[in-house]
């Protein structure tokens, strides 16, 4: 994070106050010139603050020996993997990070036991000096002869696609630049010829970013061909028969066995999906008659197909999930058979392989794999652990899948199941860590009454020997969005905090997936209060518990958990010794004037209308700031390159904070110039952030800590 020289202050943010006016209510917003990031002076004070906080950070006792933990802990595994992909002929691929890599390279692995071999080095790309290149995307054609990937630089997340022939390692075709990742990936045709993929229409310069993520087209590019000349698919205004809205993501899903091709249409950022079919020898035709299957009151969020039938996840009178079965042939969702009924598990991704459908529920906050044999009763698999369970990787053309089991204290395991013999066995492309089964600590579940009675489940990560003195540095994590549970996983890096004596406390706050659609509902938009104040009753429960009084407690989200962080603090300031707030959305009123804000609300409202107003204005930190009151020490980062939460969200939030307490206490925004919302960040990069917040929070939490290491 090399910037220019600190000074012994934090740059001053001069006040040029635009007050607007929304149904009637004032607005008043001093910084509103920081959102001008091609602004020299904008740019200068950001580095200044940039500067100014990696030299308190550097300085702090704790940080050196915290970052050489880090450093150790992230070296335990001799590699890790992940996004494993596998083929019909045995060949298999996957992601992989060697413990002294600082990114991920491609690997393949071809049949028969042949040693795998790196297809793409990110690290080997681009030249001396410019920002880090990292691989967001992969997809092998079925035939495994061909490889399209993406790679993106400095944290952008501005993806391109390059073509590979796998053999010989050779190029073909042009680049395709401007793709879509976020909820889109590349398909190959089933004969290997091309492939389908989604691509931002092409923009001027001096285009408003809130047209960037504007009708989405998808494409298909035949090999050997000019990417210029690839025909459109899919896309606004394009065809009768499909119905699509500006802001609506579509994506093709190609299936083998299957004769037709599903339309996936993501509405923006929300849950709830629209479905068109048609059949697959009918795509590269001049006028493709798309049957729609699914709308967005329908409320299907997941979908697999097998052959020729179509499973849905549906909300729809099951408001924890059920699962649904419609023919390709005549798609009608009226007609729909209930093949899974929605219960009191939480049904959360549906997957098809050769011999059944598999499915990821969630009971009583634990993650498991359900099977669904054809003709068979739902079953579910009893992984070796009997841990918290996810699907990792399935595919229609093979029997079984590969299943990752985790818990909060114990390192991962991933295993391939055999649905012949209905037994696990490792694949043995997690290794196991040195760090993986430390002793001494232990993971428990609570639930915390919110300020209306509803019980938040609570989990609490500490060492064993801890006392509930109300003296143990904690944190509590959250983020309550989009439906996204908080889950089971272990983190190598957490240890390096619970090892000091901290307290690392999960928040399953409204707004997440946790109890399935209500519970989302009940955290979104004008719901959006639920999310802080259950964090602040979790917040006061380990107070109340003797786990960490209020100097020692610090809150900490990231991206749309940057919600309840900030607005954790500004209700309850004193209820927090300090805060960390990571990528933040923390200004909500000027949030849809972003490229990422248009597609954002249906998550979070609108200006646009009253309620939407008054809920944004209600979850908008930057203006619940108020000078006078004392905030806790807080800690903002961000990278400048952020493609999905402007920067300037945690600059304008920096500067009001600053303003407010005329320096005291302090008010760190740490900014990293060659990384963005952290995809596709370094593994230096991630250690250093997560050395610099946990140095930042013992500084200021205080209370006992435990020697580094016990």
């Amino acid at each position: 994070m090399s910037v220019s020289e600190p000074g012994p202050t934090p740059p001053v943010a001069r006040v040029d106050e635009v007050v607007e006016t929304h149904w009637g209510v004032e607005v008043k917003d001093p910084y509103r010139y920081l959102e001008n990031d091609a602004d020299p002076e904008v740019l200068a004070w950001f580095r200044g603050q940039a500067a100014y906080a990696e030299g308190v950070l550097a300085a702090l006792p704790d940080r050196r020996a915290l970052f050489e933990r880090l450093l150790e802990l992230d070296r335990g595994a001799p590699f890790r993997t992940s996004a494993v992909k596998e083929l019909d002929n045995g060949d298999v691929f996957y992601l992989r990070r060697e413990a002294g890599d600082n990114i991920e390279k491609l690997y393949h692995q071809p049949a028969g036991g042949v040693e795998a071999r790196v297809l793409v080095d990110p690290q080997t790309l681009g030249a001396a000096g410019e920002a880090h290149h990292a691989l967001a995307v992969y997809q092998p054609s079925w035939d495994g002869r061909h490889l399209v990937y993406g790679i993106a630089q400095g944290g952008s997340e501005e993806t391109t696609y390059h073509i590979l022939e796998i053999a010989t390692g050779r190029a073909l075709d042009a680049p395709i630049g401007r793709i879509e990742t976020a909820y889109n990936r590349p398909q190959w045709a089933l004969d290997g010829s091309g492939f389908y993929y989604s691509r931002r229409r092409d923009l001027p310069d001096d285009a408003p970013a809130t047209e960037i993520y504007k009708q989405t087209a998808v494409h298909f590019h035949r090999l050997g061909t000019d990417p210029a000349d690839d025909s459109v698919i899919a896309a606004f205004g394009v065809a009768d028969s499909l119905a699509l809205l500006e802001a609506d993501f579509p994506s093709i899903v190609i299936t083998p066995g299957s004769d037709y091709a599903v339309l996936k249409v993501k509405h923006g950022d929300n849950n709830e999906l629209s479905l068109f079919s048609a059949p697959r020898a009918a795509l590269n035709s001049a006028a493709i008659d798309w049957a729609q299957i699914s709308r967005e009151a329908d409320l299907i969020s997941d979908f697999a197909v097998a052959g020729n039938d179509l499973y849905l996840l549906s909300a729809q009178g099951a408001p924890r999930f059920k699962v649904l079965r419609i023919s390709l042939l005549e798609p009608d969702i009226a007609t729909a058979e209930v093949v899974i009924a929605g219960g009191d598990a939480v049904l959360e991704r549906v997957v098809a392989a050769r011999d059944a459908l598999y499915i990821n529920a969630r009971e009583d906050g634990i993650n498991r794999v359900l099977r669904k044999a054809p003709g068979a009763d739902l079953q579910r698999l009893a992984t070796p652990r009997d841990g918290s369970a996810y699907i990792a990787a399935a595919s229609p053309a093979l029997r079984g899948l590969r299943v990752y089991e985790s818990s909060w204290i114990q390192g991962g395991i991933r295993y391939r199941f055999d649905p012949d013999t209905e037994h696990f066995t490792d694949d043995g492309l997690l290794p196991r860590g040195a760090f993986d089964a430390m002793e001494g600590f232990v993971a428990r579940e609570v639930r915390v009454a919110s300020h209306d009675g509803v019980e938040v489940p609570l989990s609490l990560l500490h060492r064993a020997d801890i006392e509930l003195d109300g003296r143990n540095p904690s944190i509590v994590y959250g983020y309550g969005a989009y439906g996204v549970s908080m889950e089971v996983t272990f983190s190598p890096l957490r240890m390096a905090w619970l090892e000091r004596g901290g307290v690392y406390a999960i928040a399953h706050v409204r707004g997440g997936g946790e109890y399935g659609q209500q519970w989302h509902y009940a955290g979104r938009m004008a719901s959006k209060p639920n999310t802080w104040l259950d964090l602040i009753a979790c917040a006061e429960y380990l107070a109340r518990e003797g786990y960490a009084s209020a100097e020692h407690l610090a809150p900490m989200g990231a991206s749309a958990g940057g919600v309840l962080a900030g607005r954790a603090i500004t209700a309850r300031p004193e209820l927090f010794g300090a805060a960390v707030v990571q990528v933040g959305m923390l200004d909500a009123i000027r949030a849809e004037t972003t490229s990422n804000g248009v597609p954002n609300i249906k998550e979070f409202g609108t200006v646009t209308d009253r309620a939407g107003f008054e809920g944004l204005l209600a979850m908008s930190s930057y203006h619940q700031v108020r000078d006078g009151v004392r905030y806790p020490p807080t800690l903002l980062t961000h990278g400048y390159n952020d493609p999905r939460v402007n920067p300037w969200m945690s600059g304008k939030m920096a500067a009001r904070l600053q303003a407010a307490g005329a320096g005291e206490p302090p008010v760190l925004l740490r900014v990293a110039f060659d990384s963005g919302h952290g995809i596709g960040s370094t593994r230096e990069q991630i250690l250093s952030q997560y050395a610099d917040i946990y140095a930042f929070l013992l500084a200021h939490l205080g209370g006992k800590q435990a020697p580094p290491g016990g």
